[in-house]
């Protein structure tokens, strides 16, 4: 009996020890294991001894910090609330106790549900995000029993409520009631701004300072998966961009010496972040510190020689200039509680400057404004555009024609003069208020306006619109106004016109080019002025430019500069010689944008724009299809680019116009280092090579511009 008991406990010993394994391999909760279990040994005294290797101590409750704590008194919840931390090394907590997430794949299947709250999640993505392109045959059971490992845990720490759904094709996390850091931070930011729009300053900086104050490290720093790693460069993108503000904010508050500090430790960890060297650049100069600002530009020289070869950018430069100048502009403003650019409305336009050409299809779209008026309802025209195309000449040509509909006058104010917090008060001046009369808060000089305008039929017209926030602020809701907008960036706003502007035809780009170069150089050589037109894109900004060269240099012919122009990296430069409009109007629109759409505007610089499709967007990148349809789109929406068609797949492809494809070619070479621009062009050769760009255009044209 003795040899068959021996045998029976080796049996038993291998059956453990396959069960470690097991544990070791897959770390599941204490329910999943019993179901391996009953899989691999029989007998309820096996069971038990499992049992009890897989069971351990629940580990002492820590204390929640202090802000968690103050969450979940303000919640005033029967059951507990949850507050969740991925601003740092992931954490969870169910009212004051921590919970115990468990090991490295069921924390990665949390992080995930946690960056898309109340949004499905599938399981090939989880997938993907564990285990990284390489997942085993099991992969979909071991997401399944890591989504019941976390209900565990959670239900152990107390909560007992429905926290993850299963909802086809994967899971989700439900947000109702809970705290998430990430949220709430873009939430605090989202505030400040609102603020800042506002007038509020100081209410602004704080809310800033509050959001910056969640983040306890880097982002999820624990996890070890290429998904997350992008997630996570996101999320720190947006601190840096809120802390640019931050200290942007803290600078007009006349705070330059409080900012020191943070700033210094900032560009010591990020030497070619120009902005924030520029902000410490600043600080240093008012607060007295003129030489330590000026060895900071020399510093900036040295490291970006050193890293990537080049000079600082324009921001630097120009900041290093104005304080050898000792500018004045360069000291805080005396009044720090308001904006800080002015620029007054003027109820009436100046006299005419010419005719407008090629613009006869628009000018009777607007016309359409016209009948309303003289119905005597309100209107709203909205006209959009690339930049450079022409929109404010247009609605400035048109407004002047039309000003005969609108017998109380006509309001201009300029957003990009004026800034947004300052136009009501611009326009309360324009209708005869005095600056005592005019109230201090935005919202209050917001209502003020709409009252002073009541049943006044006038012409208003907000020039460069940021956004629709601001279009619905300052849209009357009734009344009989026409209100006209212009805006670089396609506006949900409803308007009862809405008009893009297009490109001049070649014959219209002829004609405007005789008419600012009157001396005959255009009708003797028509041939050479529709090619300098076509390099100029029909732009008339760009057309402007050309002209503008041609005119100050007499003795120059269309062949002489249309050689200049030909070599393309010198394209912008020629144009924007003298009066760099085109270059300025295009580093305007690229500060605007999101940082991960900024970045994937200037790589787009890198390849050949004509005719983009997403999976060349996914590898300059590292991004996933939909991220990088959705950054492409941003870039439409910003009007950068345009979409050129369908392709065979069924995604759009996109065009990036010439002019703006220099322009994004140049900030490549300035806010892209030289190693990330060579890997975003190998990545985006390797993935070439199961694609084929544009299948029907039968030219060879080459898939990259440069590679350093």
């Amino acid at each position: 009996m003795r040899p068959k008991r021996r045998r029976k406990s080796c049996r038993t010993r291998r059956g453990t020890l396959r069960i470690a394994k097991v544990c070791e391999l897959t770390e599941l909760a204490q329910d999943e294991l019993k179901i391996l279990l009953k899989r691999y040994i029989t007998g309820a005294s096996v069971m038990h001894h499992a049992a009890a290797v897989s069971l351990a101590k629940p580990p002492k409750a820590e204390v929640a910090p202090p802000y968690i704590r103050a969450q979940q008194r303000s919640a005033g919840r029967a059951e507990p609330n949850i507050s969740f931390q991925v601003l740092g090394p992931l954490e969870a907590w169910v009212g004051p106790r921590k919970v115990e997430i468990g090991g490295p794949r069921q924390r990665i299947v949390l992080a995930m549900l946690l960056l898309a709250p109340d949004r499905v999640v599938s399981i090939d993505q989880l997938v993907e995000a564990v285990w990284n392109g390489r997942p085993p045959t099991t992969c979909r059971t071991q997401i399944a029993i890591c989504v019941a490992s976390l209900r565990k845990a959670f239900r152990t720490a107390g909560f007992t409520g429905e926290l993850i759904g299963t909802s086809a094709p994967g899971y989700l996390l439900h947000l109702a009631g809970h705290h998430i850091d990430s949220t709430e931070f873009a939430a605090g930011v989202d505030s400040a701004q609102t603020l800042a729009r506002q007038g509020d300053v100081g209410a602004a900086a704080d809310r800033l300072g509050q959001a910056l104050g969640l983040w306890r490290g880097p982002v999820l720093p624990d996890m070890s998966s290429p998904v997350l790693e992008t997630e996570a460069e996101l999320l720190d993108h947006r601190r840096l961009t809120a802390y640019e503000q931050y200290a942007t904010l803290q600078l007009q508050l006349g705070r330059h010496r409080e900012v020191i500090a943070e700033l210094t430790a900032l560009v010591h960890d990020r030497p070619l972040w120009e902005q924030a060297r520029a902000a410490l650049m600043l600080a240093h100069y008012r607060s007295g510190h003129r030489s330590e600002a000026l060895a900071l530009f020399r510093q900036a020289q040295r490291d970006f020689r050193d890293e990537i070869g080049l000079e600082p950018g324009r921001v630097l430069q120009d900041l290093h200039t104005a304080i050898l100048r000792e500018a004045s502009d360069l000291m805080p403003p005396t009044d720090t509680t308001g904006p800080l650019n002015v620029v007054t409305a003027s109820p009436q336009l100046g006299s005419p400057e010419g005719e407008l050409v090629g613009r006869d299809s628009e000018i009777r779209s607007l016309d359409a404004l016209l009948r309303r008026a003289r119905e005597g309802v309100s209107s709203v025209g909205l006209v959009v555009g690339r930049p450079g195309i022409g929109k404010t000449a247009l609605v400035l040509h048109w407004a002047r024609r039309a000003a005969h509909a609108f017998p109380d006058g006509q309001l201009y104010v300029d957003f990009e003069r004026t800034g947004t917090a300052d136009a009501p008060a611009a326009l309360l001046r324009a209708l005869g208020m005095s600056d005592p009369e005019i109230p201090r808060n935005y919202q209050d000089r917001l209502r003020e306006f709409h009252r002073q305008i009541g049943d006044l039929r006038l012409l208003v017209i907000l020039d460069g619109v940021p956004d629709d926030n601001v279009a619905h602020d300052f849209i009357p809701k009734a009344g009989r106004c026409c209100v006209l907008l212009t805006s670089r960036r396609v506006l949900a706003t409803a308007a009862q016109v809405r008009l893009r502007v297009p490109e001049l035809t070649p014959a219209d780009s002829v004609t405007l080019l005789g008419s600012l170069v009157d001396d005959g150089r255009v009708e003797e050589d028509e041939a050479a002025a529709r090619r300098l037109a076509s390099l100029c894109e029909h732009l008339p900004l760009a057309l402007s430019a050309a002209a503008a060269r041609l005119v100050a240099k007499p003795h120059w012919r269309f062949p002489h500069l249309l050689t200049r122009l030909g070599d393309r990296r010198h394209r912008l430069e020629e144009l924007s010689a003298g009066a760099p409009v085109l270059r300025r109007v295009l580093d305007s629109v690229y500060r605007t944008l999101s940082p991960a759409a900024a970045d994937l505007y200037a790589r787009l610089g890198l390849i050949n724009g004509e005719c983009i499709a997403v999976w060349e967007a996914q590898a300059l990148l590292e991004v996933g299809a939909m991220a990088a349809q959705r950054l492409l789109e941003e870039l439409v929406d910003a009007t950068l680019i345009e979409v050129a068609d369908t392709g065979p797949d069924g995604w759009f492809r996109y065009r990036l116009p010439t002019l703006h494809a220099l322009h994004a070619e140049e900030t490549a070479h300035t806010e892209v280092a030289a190693s990330v621009r060579k890997a975003a062009c190998e990545r985006v050769l390797a993935a070439g090579t199961s694609h084929l760009k544009c299948p029907a255009d039968s030219r060879a044209i080459p898939a990259l511009r440069m590679v350093d």
